[in-house]
């Protein structure tokens, strides 16, 4: 369908909790396809909803030549293992900052038909699976980085706006 902007903060979607999707029509078959299409760049490994606008909860993914997508995921699993990792954001364009990220992760949902779908993985793919899930409550990587680290970012933040 097409290739959707990107939100940035401050935009407030970015902070709002998306809704379940209760009714797969065209709308959502839509939304999937522009997920799938923005997400669909190099340099992009997931995109939520949100991050496009939309209010609802699915998420698209683009890691190790694996594109993909899953509606109202929940994070069901992760390891007790974690690795630390510069982490970005399209909301938050040119901002990298470590953060420590289960190495597993493991997510349900559903696809286009009502289906159950689980998508799970490690290093990339699980930071991707969390990073998305927390977009879709409203939350950014930013809130989850180290306090110090954390401040050090509001401030780059405030003074790229």
């Amino acid at each position: 369908m097409a290739v959707r902007e990107i939100r940035v903060l401050p935009d407030p979607v970015l902070r709002t909790k998306c809704e379940e999707i209760t009714e797969i029509d065209d709308g959502v078959r839509g939304l999937v396809q522009d997920l799938l299409d923005t997400v669909d760049d190099e340099g992009r490994a997931g995109l939520a909803a949100n991050q496009i606008g939309v209010n609802l909860r699915a998420f698209s993914w683009n890691v190790d030549d694996e594109i993909g997508y899953i509606l109202n995921p929940r994070l069901v699993d992760k390891s007790e293992e974690f690795i630390e990792a510069d982490e970005g954001c399209l909301s938050v364009p040119g901002l990298w900052y470590p953060l420590a990220r289960a190495n597993y992760a493991k997510v349900e949902g559903i696809d286009l038909d009502g289906n159950p779908v689980t998508v799970e993985g490690t290093g990339l793919m699980a930071r991707c699976l969390q990073h998305e899930c927390d977009h879709l409550d409203g939350k950014l990587y930013l809130d989850r980085l180290e306090r110090a680290t954390r401040v050090r970012a509001m401030r780059e933040l405030r003074e790229r706006l």
